[in-house]
């Protein structure tokens, strides 16, 4: 294998939402080993950057769902941004129907102003009408969101789309299962937006033609690598379209049931450096 292509959050991140030594390391000797390193994620680029900041490597970036590609060099190789008129409409309806939601630009995660008020809300809601539920997990599903770097919060969204900055992903957090399934019913079709589901409580949305299969085709071909060179490591949905792009393709134990399923092998999971056996199956 020439290319690995690996998720962040659940698969290259462990529970602590960091690297852990034996990942680094399994990815620093892929690295000088010739093998050319892609981070994918749904992550803002300038995340990744943070994330990356205090580790000697300097990976090719699919960020925003497959949305934008940075070099190794930090330089923008490719960006599908989000029609204007129809990311508005999405938005405009997410605020009427009190979802929490995010909108990834190229230097900024915009968020209303009360949306973190709203998801605790929901989550004490959740709590009140079923106190069986494990609270940990809400808490920790919570955290893992409120993790990234770059949040610049808006009281409408339309100071979002006045801003004129490009917008490459909206994603809508919630944890009121049919409110949840309302947002996926009403976007599952639309024909400007592909829609994915990083997580248990979210559906996101991009340009109909973007996605990280796409992008790891597009990267792999610009640096002239056969796609059957190429392996992918992922844990959720989102991840399916670079598992099936790729020409090898491992799920993490923690995995949901599709990407198990669409995959040709399944590694440890994140918390027990799972990234790093995948890594050590392909290129020992």
């Amino acid at each position: 294998m020439d290319l690995i292509a690996i998720d962040l959050d659940g698969t290259l991140l462990n529970k602590e939402n960091s690297i852990s030594d034996g990942n680094a390391e399994a990815l620093k000797n892929a690295r000088e080993n010739g093998v050319e390193i892609v981070i994918a994620t749904g992550r803002a680029y300038f995340d990744v950057q943070n994330i990356f900041s205090s580790l000697p490597l300097q990976p090719w970036v699919i960020s925003a769902n497959g949305a934008v590609i940075h070099t190794p060099d930090g330089t923008l190789f490719e960006e599908k941004a989000l029609d204007r008129e129809d990311a508005g409409e999405a938005l405009e309806w997410l605020e009427q129907e009190d979802y929490y939601y995010e909108v990834f630009s190229g230097s900024s995660i915009y968020t209303p102003q009360n949306g973190r008020e709203l998801l605790h809300v929901e989550m004490d809601r959740l709590l009140s009408a079923n106190p069986e539920t494990d609270q940990q997990s809400l808490r920790h599903a919570l955290d893992k969101q409120f993790s990234q770097n770059g949040f610049a919060f808006v009281e409408s969204y339309e100071e979002i789309v006045e801003s004129k900055d490009p917008m490459y992903n909206i994603l809508a957090f919630t944890f009121d299962l049919d409110k949840l399934e309302k947002g996926r019913e009403k976007f599952r079709d639309h024909p400007s937006f592909t829609m994915v589901s990083s997580a248990e409580h979210n559906f996101e949305l991009e340009d109909h033609t973007a996605s990280k299969g796409s992008a790891l085709k597009s990267v792999a071909e610009h640096l002239k690598i056969p796609m059957h060179r190429t392996a992918a490591v992922g844990d959720s949905h989102n991840d399916l379209s670079m598992l099936k792009a790729a020409g090898r393709s491992a799920a993490m134990e923690n995995a949901v049931r599709d990407v198990k399923e669409a995959s040709d092998y399944i590694t440890k999971s994140n918390d027990e450096d799972g990234a790093a056996y995948a890594i050590t199956h392909y290129f020992s």
